[in-house]
């Protein structure tokens, strides 16, 4: 049995909470905003995870295992969180959107832990506090290696994929591919991922993927344009009612994670050389966007999917 912590009980956090305990293990989750128990609704069963729930990082001590669901932008306020549950031995996950996920946690943790970005796909909806509807199927894909090796030993068994890689620049720019077109289009048009396979929009989804490719290439990632056509053929065949976790946050009220999709894209495009304009448009659209909390934000509340 393995000892492990869970930063943020958003719908990626509840989630992987759920999938974790399921396999025995002891396990903690924290947050900022306290609430009694965490319940993890999939196939339409509600379940109680048997799981503590922490508010403070001084009452808890260095785990084998982090996994770290913030969003992006709130990595710096589970500062307190990293440095009380990390120590010689600890491997933290790094469960987030956008690309650079462990430069994100660099000084955060114990210079004896071990960091292990992971490019998240994982069907998750945090729709109350500790209240999560898991949607279905779930993937962590890692660097290969022993870290990774000891990754799928902890979830062997489960409903949670563990896939090493030697690859995972091309990975997290993959993903990126994705989320730096459907979470930007869902989220300022305020539909579900239906929105994504209109013929209305799908210039822009080719477009802005076209854009993305681009970038993720000039920095080394192996996208092509059957990429693209995955993502037109994945966004086509897509159940209906599902959406994207920033078209969630901007329901909420909640602030955006752009800065880290589209975002990313937009600066390693200027680094690079690569033009970006319809990033650039959609990128100025979101920073527009006004939500019900643009200054603070729970790192407890967040979901990554």
């Amino acid at each position: 049995m393995a000892r492990v912590a869970v930063v943020g009980a958003g719908g990626i956090g509840g989630a992987l909470a759920a999938l974790t305990a399921e396999r025995g293990h002891d396990v903690t989750v924290c947050v900022r905003t306290p609430f009694d128990v965490l319940t993890v609704t999939r196939d339409g069963v509600e379940r109680t995870v048997p799981a503590t729930v922490a508010v403070d990082p001084a009452a808890v001590g260095p785990t084998d295992w982090v996994l770290l669901a913030t969003k992006a932008q709130d990595t710096a306020s589970a500062a307190g969180w990293l440095a009380a549950l990390t120590g010689p031995g600890t491997v933290v996950v790094v469960a987030q959107n956008g690309i650079d996920q462990a430069d994100r946690v660099d000084g955060l943790v114990h210079p004896g832990a071990t960091v292990l970005p992971a490019s998240v796909v994982l069907g998750a909806e945090a729709v109350a506090p500790g209240r999560v509807v898991h949607h279905g199927y779930g993937r962590l894909t890692v660097p290969a290696g022993e870290a990774a090796d000891g990754l799928a030993a902890v979830y062997e068994g489960s409903d949670l994929e563990i896939a090493p890689t030697d690859d995972f620049t091309t990975v997290a720019w993959r993903k990126l591919l994705s989320n730096a077109v459907a979470n930007p289009v869902t989220a300022l048009t305020g539909r579900r991922n239906e929105v994504l396979a209109e013929p209305a929009t799908r210039d822009l989804v080719v477009g802005l993927a076209g854009e993305v490719m681009a970038v993720g290439r000039s920095v080394g990632a192996a996208l092509t344009d059957a990429d693209i056509d995955a993502l037109v053929a994945h966004y086509d065949g897509m159940p209906p009612g599902l959406g994207t976790s920033m078209l969630y946050d901007r329901l909420a009220g909640r602030p955006l994670e752009h800065e880290y999709l589209t975002g990313a894209v937009v600066a390693t495009g200027l680094r690079t050389g690569v033009p970006t304009p319809l990033n650039d448009a959609v990128l100025a659209l979101l920073r527009g966007v006004r939500t019900g909390n643009d200054t603070t934000h729970d790192p407890g509340d967040t979901d990554v999917a």
